[in-house]
C-alpha cells in the first residue's frame, strides 16, 4: 500500500513527477489548473482542482508536512497550479496576480475568515475580541481607536527614543553574553534573546514602563510568557485539525488553552497595574496624560474587557513579528557576508560612530530597509492568511465565485513565485532598490497585510527592526557557527527556526555598547 501511494507518475506533458497518484488523472486533464485559471469564459468553483481529505491527511501525517505547511504550499502549487480548492473547501491562491485580484475586491469591513480558534478561549474567559479576532463594523470602530498613535509614520517616530533605549540595553546584553562564552564572541539561542528584546520593546510602548527583560536576571513571569506564546502556537494546528468532541480526550486543547492563559495573565497584570496608576491620578486631581495604554484607558470608550483583548493581541503580535524577522535577517547576513559588507558600509557611514541613529535617520537607509524587506519575503512571519468575500459574487482568475467564498492566501508560495522573484530562494536585497531596476509586484510580498486590515503595529515593528539591525551590524560582524547544520524553518502558525540558532558576534570596535 505504502509503495503504491509513494510511486511517481508523470503527466502527459512530461514536465514533472507527481508522488500522489490519486490526483494524477484530474491534474493532468486540467493542466494542473494553470490553463483553466485564466479562461476567457468564467468557470465555477466546481471546475477547480481540489485536494481531498485523504490527500491532506496523507501529506500531513505520512509525508511529514504538519510542521512544514509553508513547504506544502509550494508542493501543492506544483500539483494543482495557481488556484485550487483545499481539503477544507477554501480557495487557495498562490500567485501575486491572483492575490491582488482578491484583495482588490475587499469590502469596507474585510473579513479575515474563521477565527473561532482564537475566539473560543476569549469566550470561555469573558475577554473581548481584539484587532485580529473582531469582525465587521465593530472591528472597524476598534481599528479607528487603535490606529491612533501607532500606525502613521509620524506617530511611530515618537517612540524612537524609547526603542533606542531598549536597543542600547540589548547591545549591553549581547556584550555580556559574548563575554560569558568560551571564545568571547558566541551567543547561543539567539531567538530567545530577541524574544526578550521584542517583549521589552513592545511593552515599553504599550505599558509605558520597562519590564527589565534584558537584565541579567529577568523578572518573574517573563520567560513564562515567552514559553506561553510558543505553547499556544505549537498546539494550534492540532486543535484546528481535531474535531471539537476530541478536546477532552486529547492533550492538545488543554495545552493550547494553557498557552492563552499564560499570555492573558501576563498582559492582564500589566494592564491592571496601569489602571491603578491612572485611578490614583484621578483621585488626586492630577492630569491623566501618557502614551498608548493610558490613551486607551482614559481617552476612549473601550471597555476593560476589550482593552484586555486588544492589548494581549498587540503584545503577542509585537513580540513574534520583530523577533523572528531580526533572527532570520541575522542568519541570512551571516550566510551572505558580501551582503553584510554592503549593509555595514551603509550603516557605518550614514551616522557618526559616536552617535545613536534617530528614527528619521534609520528610515532613510535604502539598503537597510531592503534587507528587512527581503528577509520578510523569504520568511514571511505569517505564511498563510485568508479573506471571505461575504456580500457579493466575485470573479477571480477566470472563475466565478459565489458570495461567502473563503480564500486562502499562500503567502510563502506567493513570495517564492519564480516569475515575480527570479531565484526565489536566494537572498537578494537589491530586488527592492531603485536605480533602473524593475521593482517586484507589490503583492508578491505583503508581510504586514493590505489595506485597512493591514497590521496596526507595522510602523513600530519596522522601526524596531531598523534600529536593532543598524546597531548590531555597526558594532559586530555576524558569523555563522560552523558546528550548526542547515537552519530550516518550521510552521508554528508563524515561521520559526527549527532549532536554536547560535551566532558569532565579532566586535568591529565601532561602538561602545558595554
Amino acid at each position: 500500500m505504502a509503495a503504491w501511494l509513494s510511486r511517481s507518475v508523470m503527466c502527459r506533458n512530461g514536465s514533472w513527477l507527481l508522488p500522489w497518484p490519486i490526483s494524477v488523472a484530474r491534474v493532468c486533464s486540467r493542466g494542473m489548473g494553470s490553463a483553466s485559471a485564466f479562461q476567457e469564459k468564467p468557470r465555477t468553483v466546481e471546475d477547480l482542482p481540489q485536494v481531498s481529505v485523504l490527500e491532506m491527511i496523507y501529506r500531513l501525517v505520512f509525508q511529514g508536512y504538519v510542521n512544514r505547511m509553508h513547504e506544502l504550499q509550494i508542493y501543492e502549487k506544483q500539483l494543482y497550479g495557481p488556484i485550487y480548492r483545499d481539503a477544507l473547501k477554501a480557495v487557495s491562491v498562490n500567485t501575486p496576480k491572483l492575490l491582488e485580484e482578491v484583495l482588490r475586491n475587499d469590502e469596507k469591513f474585510p473579513c479575515r475568515g474563521d477565527m473561532s480558534l482564537w475566539k473560543d478561549y476569549r469566550d470561555m474567559r469573558g475577554f473581548g475580541y481584539g484587532p485580529f479576532t473582531e469582525e465587521g463594523e465593530k472591528w472597524y470602530n476598534l481599528r479607528v481607536v487603535l490606529n491612533k498613535r501607532m500606525l502613521h509614520p509620524k506617530d511611530s517616530a515618537q517612540y524612537g527614543d524609547v526603542i533606542s533605549d531598549v536597543v542600547t540595553d540589548f547591545m549591553k546584553r549581547i556584550c555580556y553574553l559574548r563575554q560569558c562564552s568560551p571564545t568571547g564572541d558566541v551567543v547561543n539561542n539567539v531567538a530567545n534573546e530577541l524574544y526578550r528584546f521584542s517583549l521589552e520593546g513592545i511593552a515599553s510602548i504599550l505599558f509605558e514602563t520597562r519590564l527589565g527583560c534584558l537584565e541579567r536576571k529577568i523578572p518573574a513571569g517573563t520567560q513564562d510568557f515567552i514559553n506561553a506564546i510558543d505553547q499556544m502556537f505549537s498546539n494550534s494546528m492540532a486543535v484546528v485539525l481535531m474535531p471539537k468532541w476530541s478536546r477532552s480526550l486529547l492533550p492538545y486543547w488543554g495545552r493550547y488553552v494553557a498557552g492563552w492563559e499564560g499570555i492573558f495573565s501576563f498582559a492582564k497584570e500589566l494592564i491592571d497595574k496601569k489602571m491603578e496608576v491612572i485611578q490614583q491620578r484621578v483621585d488626586n486631581n492630577q492630569d491623566v496624560e501618557g502614551e498608548y495604554l493610558t490613551y486607551l484607558l482614559s481617552k476612549t470608550q473601550m471597555s476593560t474587557k476589550d482593552v484586555y483583548g486588544s492589548i494581549a493581541e498587540l503584545l503577542l503580535a509585537g513580540v513574534d513579528t520583530t523577533s523572528n524577522t531580526v533572527l532570520w535577517s541575522l542568519h541570512l547576513l551571516s550566510m551572505y557576508p558580501q551582503i553584510q559588507d554592503i549593509l555595514y558600509k551603509e550603516v557605518s557611514t550614514s551616522v557618526p560612530t559616536d552617535q545613536i541613529p534617530s528614527a528619521a535617520e534609520v528610515t532613510r537607509m535604502p539598503y537597510l530597509k531592503a534587507v528587512i524587506k527581503e528577509t520578510l519575503r523569504m520568511y514571511p512571519v505569517v505564511a498563510v492568511n485568508a479573506r471571505v468575500i461575504a456580500a457579493r459574487d466575485v470573479a477571480i482568475g477566470g472563475y466565478q465565485f459565489p458570495e461567502k467564498t473563503s480564500f486562502t492566501f499562500c503567502h510563502y508560495a506567493i513570495s517564492h513565485d519564480e516569475e515575480a522573484f527570479p531565484e526565489p530562494f536566494t537572498f537578494k536585497p537589491e530586488r527592492w532598490l531603485r536605480g533602473g531596476r524593475e521593482k517586484p509586484n507589490p503583492f508578491g510580498s505583503i508581510p504586514f497585510g493590505f489595506g485597512v486590515r493591514g497590521c496596526v503595529g507595522r510602523r513600530i515593528a519596522e522601526l524596531e527592526m531598523y534600529m536593532i539591525l543598524f546597531r548590531l551590524i555597526r558594532q559586530f560582524e555576524i558569523k555563522p557557527d560552523p558546528t550548526m547544520g542547515e537552519l530550516k524553518c518550521i510552521s508554528r502558525t508563524v515561521l520559526i527556526a527549527g532549532q536554536p540558532l547560535t551566532l558569532h558576534f565579532v566586535d568591529r570596535g565601532c561602538e561602545n555598547a558595554a
